[in-house]
């Protein structure tokens, strides 16, 4: 904000704040419209990849479990694009049409074992109430919410100690996304009672993971199947949930009451530019660009890159690198006197 803009009145400012927002809501836009050709490639080539490798590690663990393993990490790489891929699906921009996202993104299902009618609207709540104080009710869950420090202050001593412990990086990074994957996502547990369609879509896509990892276990050994495919899911499960959480809940994130919280707020202010190395930034599919994403989830990750070149507002966000971010978990309570993330550590009861 330069001095002229500084010193003009408040109406002013507001209407020179509202204007900027609709240039930037505009330019962003400009990206948003999807890729058929694109869209295709990226599935079919990930889709390839990963049932090449996955394929490889079933070939392998019979010779040598540790063999075997030792492809784990690029196949979990891998479904952890797939997951992207259907996550796009859910905000309808990976392909233009509203249909083939949706089937697309069942189909992906199969793998990311994630019931995608149910998480995809659930996901939309996310994005409707990510970091407003006054909205944690309403769909938020550990890795993208907090408590502030008086909150916390406010518990007793028990339940303080519960609160630190499900949030113990080995329990909430490590064990905890497995469980999720594996067996949470197979009950409709924390849906409302109306939501008909996506709590039925949970016991379908059930019925397909027992068909499709049924019958592979029935003709080369369950053992087999699960030596070869548990290090997959637990692997991808770790890394993506990893990715979900830093990028909402870092040091510097801006958490916001009702009255101040913006789309636009939520988006620059309260969402994270993960800059990743370029083989990285391939096998998350650019969400590390998460702030734009933000802004608009219908903009595909294909051209989230070029939106971001593009725009230098985008560019002054909050933005750290891989190192700095696997740093960020020690920063789990908003200190609204200090408007950051503080750790445990930093609370005097």
């Amino acid at each position: 904000m330069n001095d002229t803009t500084a010193s003009a009145p408040v109406s002013d400012q507001r209407a020179l704040a509202r204007a900027e927002s609709a240039r930037l809501q505009r330019a962003v836009a400009a990206f948003q419209e999807a890729h058929g050709g694109r869209a295709l490639w990226q599935v079919g080539l990930s889709l390839v990849l990963y049932l090449g490798t996955a394929a490889a590690m079933l070939a392998a663990v019979s010779l040598s479990f540790w063999l075997s393993l030792a492809l784990a990490p690029l196949a979990a790489g891998l479904l952890v694009r797939l997951f992207i891929l259907q996550h796009d699906c859910g905000h309808g921009s990976l392909f233009r049409r509203r249909a083939t996202n949706r089937w697309v993104g069942r189909l992906l299902s199969l793998f990311t074992l994630t019931p995608f009618d149910a998480w995809s609207r659930q996901h939309a709540v996310h994005h409707l109430t990510w970091n407003d104080l006054d909205r944690r009710d309403s769909g938020a869950d550990i890795y993208s919410s907090c408590l502030t420090v008086e909150e916390y202050r406010a518990l007793g001593r028990w339940r303080r100690l519960g609160y630190r412990t499900v949030r113990h990086p080995l329990i909430a990074n490590l064990l905890i996304p497995p469980f999720v994957f594996l067996l949470l996502y197979r009950v409709p547990f924390d849906m409302p009672e109306d939501w008909r369609h996506e709590r039925r879509a949970v016991y379908l896509t059930d019925l397909a993971l027992l068909a499709l990892y049924g019958g592979l276990g029935w003709a080369l050994g369950f053992g087999v199947m699960a030596a070869a495919l548990l290090p997959i899911i637990v692997i991808a499960g770790i890394a993506g949930v990893w990715l979900f959480s830093v990028q909402h809940r870092f040091e510097t994130t801006a958490w916001l009451r009702h009255g101040e919280w913006s789309y636009e707020r939520a988006a620059l202010a309260g969402s994270l530019h993960l800059r990743l190395p370029r083989v990285l930034q391939w096998f998350t599919a650019n969400i590390g660009l998460h702030h734009i994403h933000h802004l608009n989830p219908r903009i595909p990750n294909y051209r989230l890159q070029a939106c971001h070149d593009a725009n230098a507002a985008l560019r002054r966000g909050p933005s750290m690198t891989l190192g700095r971010a696997l740093r960020q978990w020690r920063f789990a309570l908003w200190d609204e006197r200090l408007q950051r993330m503080v750790p445990f550590s930093a609370v005097r009861a």
